[in-house]
């Protein structure tokens, strides 16, 4: 068996952040250290809160409770400044709903940094491209030019041999 001290320090040192909000009042149960972290706030300022004070939507804690399911989504939160990854599931034992935020926020950035090097790349890409195709017209234009002005030169040439020729 695993002793309580064991189980307070990972508790304590977990990376994601956890939160237990009891289903009827949606009022605060039980929050870890990395869920403090998240919203900038002790532990005592958020126990016994509503969970509309962290939370701007709590539908998908309804939808949980309703269907007794897990519901797993990701999200962006503005006041927070995080990108998490919730995983939302209903303890109707306890008559609580439970969330585990995982927090993604620096792989989404490094996704929308690659999105818009993309999209750059791509806008280069279409540049080149539209420059090449207006030098090949401008050279291709120029060659149709010279090729009329030797067929030109050389008929001339051809009629003056076939008259001296006559």
């Amino acid at each position: 068996m695993i002793n309580r001290t064991l189980w307070k320090k990972l508790w304590e040192y977990d990376p994601n952040s956890l939160v237990v909000m009891d289903h009827d009042s949606m009022m605060i149960k039980i929050v870890n250290p990395s869920f403090c972290d998240i919203v900038k706030t002790g532990e005592a300022d958020v126990l016994g809160k509503h969970a509309s004070a962290f939370f701007d939507d709590l539908s998908d804690f309804q939808e949980a409770w309703d269907k007794n399911s897990v519901i797993r989504k990701e999200k962006k939160f503005q006041r927070y400044g995080t990108y998490m990854r919730l995983v939302i599931f209903p303890m109707k034992d306890e008559g609580v709903v439970a969330c585990i935020l995982v927090d993604l926020t620096c792989e989404h950035h490094q996704r929308e940094e690659m999105r818009r090097i993309k999209e750059e790349l791509l806008l280069n890409v279409n540049k080149v491209i539209d420059k090449q195709m207006h030098i090949a017209q401008q050279i291709a234009g120029l060659l149709g030019e010279t090729t009329a002005e030797a067929k030109v030169s050389l008929i001339k040439i051809r009629n003056a041999l076939n008259e001296e020729i006559k």
